[in-house]
């Protein structure tokens, strides 16, 4: 266990490298048995995390450039468990339901690529390790979109590249003034996020350094007015591009806002708090009503995917318990829920060769068991009580709840937009009459669909109505990032809205003591 995230972050790799000398066809018995043995690595690493530890685990720390504290610094929390868990499962899933892909050895080896990125980014503890993967990540996904995408995949590509390029740019300047100001205060170069967190800046250097890092992160999301490269990337990628980018690289915005900007930068969060929030609000309403007026079904997914990801912004900069693990909780399930959309809409494109809603009707007759877990995940994506994104939207909101009373009320009717275009297109595309000969004997989800549908429904159903076993481990790590925030605020506004857990405990011992 003591060098299982190395294991887990370039097993896939080196198995890519070797892919290039197995025959063609064995390469996807090939990819499906090394994205399981991935997968179970990380189902291991799971059991061996313990939930009552709110710190890093398995930490792992290797100097690779002592002269200026750069080092291979891997280890893992509760945040980040779950999403390299999630990582693993969609990429052997997108393996085992690959169809008949052209270049298909290709494609199993790049995808094994992006798992290595993957990981790595959710994975890593120094900033220059992190930024090598979150760059590295951009190349297989513009390969996937590139090489096997849509009639205008290569302007998707390229604007997916230079918009998140660009961003990651802004934000490597952040990172190095950030190691400077280290030096300038201890003596020492380090890129450690650990050795970071003790460092407390000056208000105005914090504002600027925030600006740094939100660009990059920012576009990552993508939140407005960034988000224009998404609908794109969806929409020419295929599916199982669209599934990872949905499920797990746009998380890798979200996940930085709460592994670097909060605790380093806690005043400058206060200061930006209300500002965010509003862009949050305007992701969560416009991007709704834009997917309400699409044609492609695809298109819906997409923009639905940008709003729903102002949910998360919203509760990661409530800036208290509730708020960031009921965030971090929907990017768990924005990941299970948009994943499993999109992989759906592959499963009718391959049938149809389209994504227009006008093209069908009348498919609940047809595919009985499609429009059934079609319907299941349409309303675990607007959030319906007992699915799993009602868990984190509920917290989401109610941490948001704590600081604006007004903003809160507005996202939270607008999410209600949210159910009117999904069940919309619900109805388009599966109730009336079949009115398209081609319609009629369409052939409902096979075993290999299953393989991956089946999973991710139980998934769904089951954390939203049992979350505990994902969420306390998720709350636990997020208490001690809170206090971490509490702590090193130094204007009275931000220790007024960062709560002190420390002495709500007290207090509440204190209360329990006298009660008895």
């Amino acid at each position: 266990m003591d060098s299982i995230l190395t294991i887990l972050i370039f097993f896939p790799a080196v198995a890519g490298v070797l892919g290039f000398v197995v025959h063609k066809d064995s390469i996807r018995a090939y990819g499906i048995s090394v994205a399981a043995i991935e997968f179970a690595l990380s189902l291991v690493l799971w059991m061996g995390y313990d939930p009552n530890v709110s710190g890093m685990q398995f930490m792992e720390s290797i100097p690779l450039v002592p002269e200026f504290g750069i080092s291979y610094l891997l280890g893992i929390d509760g945040i980040s468990l779950f999403i390299i868990i999630m990582a693993s499962f969609f990429t052997m899933i997108g393996i085992a339901t690959l169809g008949d892909t052209k270049r298909i050895k290709d494609m199993i080896i790049t995808l094994l690529f992006l798992q290595m990125t993957m990981i790595g980014v959710f994975a890593s503890l120094d900033a220059i390790l992190f930024y090598v993967f979150w760059e590295l990540s951009l190349v297989p996904m513009l390969y996937i979109i590139g090489a096997w995408g849509g009639p205008l995949r290569i302007y998707a590509s390229v604007k997916f590249f230079l918009y998140t390029f660009t961003g990651s740019l802004v934000m490597l300047v952040g990172m190095l003034f950030m190691a400077y100001f280290y030096q300038q205060a201890t003596g020492v170069w380090s890129f450690s996020l650990l050795e970071w967190y003790r460092l407390i800046l000056p208000e105005n250097y914090q504002l600027w350094l925030f600006a740094a890092f939100f660009f990059g992160f920012a576009i990552k999301v993508p939140m407005f007015p960034f988000h224009t490269w998404l609908p794109y990337a969806h929409g020419q990628a295929p599916t199982i591009g669209s599934v990872l980018l949905a499920a797990v690289l746009l998380k890798m915005g979200t996940y930085a806002f709460v592994r670097f900007s909060l605790p380093l930068f806690p005043d400058a969060s206060v200061f930006f708090m209300m500002p965010i929030a509003v862009l949050a609000i305007i992701m969560i309403i416009y991007t709704a009503m834009v997917a309400y007026a699409q044609e492609d079904i695809k298109q819906v997914i997409a923009y639905s995917s940008v709003s729903h990801m102002g949910v998360i912004i919203l509760g990661t900069f409530a800036l208290n318990v509730e708020g960031i693990a009921g965030s971090v909780f929907l990017m768990i399930g924005h990941g299970i829920v948009s994943g499993a959309l999109f992989y759906l809409v592959g499963v009718i494109y391959d049938r149809r060769h389209t994504k227009m809603m006008s093209e069908f009707g009348g498919l609940a007759s047809v595919m009985p068991r499609y429009a059934t877990i079609f319907g299941i995940m349409m309303m675990a994506s607007v959030g319906l009580p007992l699915t799993i994104n009602f868990v984190g939207e509920f917290l989401s909101l109610l941490g948001f709840y704590k600081q604006s009373h007004i903003m809160t009320l507005i996202a939270g009717i607008a999410i209600i937009v949210g159910a009117i275009y999904m069940l919309a297109a619900y109805k388009k595309i599966f109730f009336g009459e079949v009115t398209k000969e081609e319609n009629k004997n369409l052939p409902d989800v096979n075993k290999r669909e299953m393989f991956a549908l089946i999973p991710l429904t139980v998934i769904a159903l089951w954390l939203g109505i049992y979350p505990k076993p994902i969420l306390e481990p998720i709350s636990n790590s997020t208490e001690s990032i809170v206090q971490l925030m509490h702590d090193k605020a130094i204007t009275q506004e931000a220790k007024a809205r960062i709560p002190n857990l420390v002495e709500e405990m007290s207090l509440s011992r204190t209360l329990t003591q006298e009660a008895h």
